[in-house]
This record gives C-alpha cells, sequence and structure tokens, in this order.
C-alpha cells in the first residue's frame, strides 16, 4: 500500500489533541493541498476561512453543538461555497452576470468539500488530525454575523486540526461497509430486506437491528440539529432563488 492510500484507510474523526502547535510549513502544506483538489472549470468556487481569531474560536464551538475541543485545535478552516467572487470578476470586465441558483450553489459546495478532503489527506501524512464539523451549516443567522458571510456564500464545511493524543492515535478506526454493499454496476438498486439486516450484521452490539436502528435514527435523522440544519438551508437557499 502506497503513502497515500495509508493515509486514506488510516485516517479517522480527531477530536483530542496534544499541546503541540501545527508548524507554519505544515499549515502551508495543508492549504496548499487544498488549492490542488480538482475544481470546475478549475474556477475554485470557494474561500477559505482561517480562523485565528480564540474569540470566534469559542462561538464557533458553542455554535456547532456545544463542542469545547473546536477552541482547543490549533488549526480551523472554514470552507466556504462561494458563488459570489465569480459576480465579481465578471462584473469587473463590464459584464452584467446572472444572480447565482440553486445549480451554481451545488458545484460551489462540490468544489469546497473536495478541497476540504484534500487538506484532511494532507494533514494526515503529516501525523495531524482532522474533525469535519458538519454544524457549521446550522444558525444561518448567528454564522452569517459571526463571519460576515454577504448573499451567495454558503458554509459548506469546518475543519479542525490538531497532534492527535496517544489515546486518539491507538483508538480503532470505526468499521465501513463492505464494498459489495456500497458499490452498484451501472444503475442504482434498492437494498433487499435481507441485504439491508446482512449490512448491519455484528454492527448493532447486544441488541436488535430495530432497537438499535430506532436509536440511531433518533439521534441523527430526527434530531434537533438535522431539523435546525434544514431550516438553516432554507435560509440559505433564499439567495439562490427568484421568489
Amino acid at each position: 500500500m502506497n503513502g497515500i492510500l495509508e493515509a486514506l484507510h488510516k485516517r479517522k474523526s480527531v477530536r483530542v489533541f496534544t499541546e503541540e502547535e501545527i508548524s507554519p510549513e505544515d499549515r502551508e502544506s495543508i492549504l496548499q493541498a487544498a488549492l490542488q483538489a480538482p475544481s470546475a472549470g478549475c474556477q475554485l468556487l470557494y474561500t477559505i476561512l482561517d480562523i485565528t481569531d480564540q474569540g470566534k474560536k469559542a462561538k464557533l464551538a458553542e455554535l456547532c453543538d456545544h463542542q469545547p475541543f473546536i477552541a482547543k485545535a490549533k488549526l480551523v478552516l472554514v470552507f466556504l461555497a462561494d458563488c459570489r467572487k465569480w459576480l465579481s470578476f465578471y462584473r469587473e470586465a463590464g459584464l452584467n452576470p446572472r444572480e447565482p441558483g440553486p445549480g451554481d450553489l451545488l458545484l460551489a459546495v462540490e468544489d469546497a468539500v473536495i478541497a476540504a478532503q484534500n487538506s484532511v489527506t494532507a494533514a494526515e501524512s503529516l501525523g495531524i488530525g482532522s474533525c469535519y464539523i458538519g454544524d457549521v451549516m446550522e444558525h444561518a443567522e448567528e454564522m452569517r454575523e459571526l463571519l460576515s458571510l454577504p448573499a451567495y456564500v454558503y458554509p459548506a464545511c469546518m475543519l479542525v486540526f490538531g497532534h492527535p493524543t496517544k489515546q486518539q492515535e491507538e483508538r480503532k478506526k470505526p468499521e465501513r461497509f463492505a464494498l459489495s454493499d456500497m458499490v452498484c454496476e451501472n444503475a442504482y438498486q434498492d437494498k433487499t430486506s435481507s441485504g439491508i439486516r446482512a449490512m448491519f450484521d455484528g454492527k448493532t452490539g447486544a441488541g436488535s437491528y430495530e432497537a438499535w436502528m430506532e436509536a440511531f435514527w433518533k439521534r441523527k435523522y430526527e434530531s434537533e440539529f438535522s431539523n435546525e440544519m434544514n431550516r438553516s438551508m432554507e435560509i440559505y437557499l433564499k439567495d439562490f432563488r427568484k421568489e
């Protein structure tokens, strides 16, 4: 297994960091790796916020589901899906561009998260842990104010980085589903009842499939976080919809 594949297989979310700082050279490498990611038409439809203000880190930790480790991270990056900056580029040339739509937003989100994953892989190769923070999509009003986000700019994801503690390094990575469970050939295929249960065989602990799934459903899909994220998304989508 080569170094890139090893980093991809080894990488897991890290939420506890040592006090060791991330060197300026490693920080530069992580950010440069993000910029090397594939991008639609090489437009780089994202902007990266490097959050260095400790007060903002603390506020983000509270807004993002009260997670103190965010404020303790040595590097905090917010990847913004940016449908705004190319409007400025076009207008600078004397053009009259249309307003961005939902399709433009989806394309920008793709660009942003691909760039984010590049930075994650780069960090892993340097021995630096990372954790995605999806909660940055919540609380649209507060996020916009805190990060000074104008129209057509959406917080696609946040990443926190730091050197993992020994316990985090040794912690087992959560098991993935089998390749055969995740790959369909040529066309989408719904899972059969037996296929679904086979996917979760051995993954529900001592409880039944039904009990485990109900608990997971309540904790994730029907959670306050999910409902707030959907409400927040509706607010951002107003920028991109003609009503």
